[in-house]
């Protein structure tokens, strides 16, 4: 039977509950146990997929067609298991799945009810799907206090008593705060965020602790003291200088063996973190640079771009290089200015996006980098707005658009059963915008004497979609005329997957999301090939 970690959080939320879980998982599986990390998110939402950005940050996507939270990808990247649609839920998803037993009359006229039948949802899915693995981190979003959170509290504590407290641990994370003014590191949040989780019924056995600054032990010694907690038990995290630092960080700390010695277990094997260092090393003390903007509506918030930020760095790594990532927000982007803004910039992405705020700037940068040779990665809407730009400017057809964002002019991009008689649309309609797309992992046959098919060394590749329009494919053999290339086919030949230019040194764009896939110790063969480039541009 696996063993259940909670990780929760106090004080503040975006502490690093994500991370703090992906790095025990890495830990624990480095110990030689086979590791799930999971999510539970208080938002009544059934899923992040029709969230801004703004709101909530990235939108990841697993395999088998999950929009999920952010964390995930976290996840993903320091354990190397992909995740599946049965690792993260919502309280909406909850609801849902709840009432819709209810309508069908399986309570048989019982009072629905948060307890048990919420709860009794939550157990279940904690539960569900875990037989093969040692341990199961499930982490709880929000803060302790939340109204929204309680169901989850209240579950994860049941959890605890119907399968033996033995088998349950709980970590809690909190800010310790540094107040600059009086030179004092507080330990008061702290002590009222375990007050406030023990009054729900639920003593931590972990508290880890969140500074900018280590922590004194006498500091320490006074958490443990009214916190109940063991003194070896209270963990710090200073702030890291890269995400990548956080498993060395929390090694150093050893919770590692903490976790292990709670359910009175020993280490399998040695853990190694030379990889960790060196990635780090990389990031952080290589002299050689490469200026890569990033342009899209969204980059006010960092997390919007969270897995592209990521494997850029990965590329960089792979290319002994440091990514210095220059956001510009493409409503604000005028042509004029074009040259002026990215004078010193060596490779130029465009990510995904929905709508036409921000399309102008986008389609003006696309438009500087095929004229003036600077490497081009166009990813799912980026690689649209290339399509339209070479129609507009090369193939003169001045109306080239969108039907997503306008129905009057030609339309380049569109919904499959716009352009192909007959067609069945894929997944649901334009009407019900949520889990409708072309979601999850999919097929793509690469053309031969192809860049793509250089880079990734293969015919047949598979990777994680995320969108509702497509590339018109009747419009393929005007764009081939002009020197663009349809180097990337879906199996039946009707979904442009890849496009690239004849006459550039690097220009493609792609339907899917690459970023979802890399990780620090396998960088996505697209990112490092687009760094290698852009590390050449001259």
């Amino acid at each position: 039977m696996a063993r259940f970690i909670f990780v929760t959080g106090g004080v503040v939320s975006s502490l690093g509950k994500g991370l703090s879980s992906a790095s025990l998982a890495y830990l624990l599986q480095s110990r030689g146990y086979k590791v799930r990390l999971r999510k539970l998110d208080p938002y009544l939402n059934v899923d992040p997929g029709t969230m801004s950005p703004f709101q909530h940050g990235e939108v990841f996507v697993t395999e088998d067609g999950a929009e999920t939270d952010l964390d995930l990808g976290h996840y993903e990247r320091f354990s190397g298991v992909s995740a599946k649609k049965s690792d993260n839920i919502t309280t909406g998803k909850i609801y849902n799945d709840v009432l819709k037993k209810e309508r069908k009359g399986q309570y048989l006229g019982k009072t629905v009810q948060v307890i048990p039948h919420i709860t009794d949802r939550i157990k279940e899915f904690i539960k569900n799907d875990s037989s093969k693995e040692d341990f199961v981190i499930c982490e709880i979003g929000g803060i302790v206090g939340d109204i929204e959170s309680l169901p989850f509290v209240e579950a994860i504590r049941q959890f605890a008593n119907d399968i033996g407290k033995k088998n349950t641990l709980f970590i809690h994370l909190t800010l310790v705060p540094y107040l600059k003014s009086s030179d004092e590191i507080k330990t008061k949040p702290t002590q009222h965020s375990v007050k406030e989780l023990r009054s729900i019924g639920i003593q931590p056995d972990i508290i880890i602790c969140r500074s900018e600054r280590s922590i004194p032990l006498e500091h320490r010694k006074k958490i443990s003291l009214f916190c109940n907690v063991d003194i070896k038990n209270v963990i710090e995290t200073v702030d890291v200088r890269t995400i990548y630092e956080a498993p060395i960080s929390f090694y150093k700390e050893k919770l590692d063996i903490q976790v292990l010695n709670y359910f009175k277990l020993k280490s399998k094997k040695p853990v190694n973190l030379n990889s960790w260092k060196k990635i780090t090393k990389i990031i952080l003390k290589t002299k050689k640079q490469v200026n890569i903007a990033i342009i899209g509506k969204y980059v006010e918030l960092k997390d919007a771009y969270k897995s592209i930020d990521e494997a850029l760095t990965h590329g960089g790594i792979e290319n002994n290089v440091k990514v210095n990532l220059l956001r510009i927000d493409s409503e604000k982007l005028k042509v004029s200015e074009i040259s002026k803004k990215l004078k010193n910039i060596s490779g130029i992405l465009i990510p995904g996006g929905f709508g036409k705020r921000g399309t102008d700037g986008k389609i003006a940068a696309i438009k500087y980098a095929r004229n003036n040779k600077i490497p081009f990665l166009g990813i799912c809407y980026g690689m649209q707005m290339a399509i339209i730009e070479f129609a507009r400017n090369k193939l003169k057809i001045k109306k080239a658009t969108s039907s997503e964002f306008d129905k009057k002019g030609v339309a380049i991009i569109g919904l499959i059963n716009e352009w192909i008689k007959d067609g069945k649309r894929i997944k649901g309609t334009d009407k019900n915008l949520g889990g409708t797309m072309r979601l999850g992992s999919y097929e793509a046959k690469l053309k031969e004497n192809s860049l793509i098919k250089k880079i990734y060394g293969k015919t047949v590749i598979k990777e994680r979609h995320r969108h509702r329009y497509e590339v018109n494919i009747n419009y393929k053999d005007k764009f081939e005329k002009k020197g663009m290339f349809f180097s990337g086919l879906s199996p039946n030949g009707l979904l442009p997957e890849i496009i690239e230019l004849k006459n550039h040194p690097w220009f493609i764009g792609v339907q899917f999301h690459p970023e979802f896939k890399s990780r620090p110790f396998a960088p996505h063969p697209l990112f490092s090939s687009f760094i290698k480039a852009s590390k050449n541009h001259k």
